[in-house]
């Protein structure tokens, strides 16, 4: 389950359906990534094809990230059973 977000616009599209706060062309997208999250126990549950899931390193160590499109990722910590910090951002 998804207990915090960080970025307003991911929680007003996950909460609404609005896209004012995410690129348009990400919402199909978003929307996949923010089902499987919600119903994720562990992020091993986000290991599905074309996602391609990996954790981050350096200072980031913890934080995990799937792929929307291009550079943009969706970003998460998993603490007991569920996600938090969850942020859409152009990381690269």
């Amino acid at each position: 389950m998804i207990r915090s977000f960080r970025h307003r616009g991911l929680v007003k599209f996950f909460k609404t359906g609005s896209t004012a706060g995410i690129q348009p062309a990400h919402a199909k997208r978003l929307r996949l990534i923010l089902g499987r999250l919600n119903a994720a126990s562990d992020v091993s549950d986000m290991d599905l094809p074309g996602l391609r899931r990996h954790q981050l390193s350096g200072s980031r160590s913890g934080i995990w990230a799937v792929t929307v499109s291009g550079n943009w990722r969706v970003t998460l910590r998993f603490e007991d059973g569920n996600a938090e910090i969850v942020n859409y951002e152009d990381y690269h």
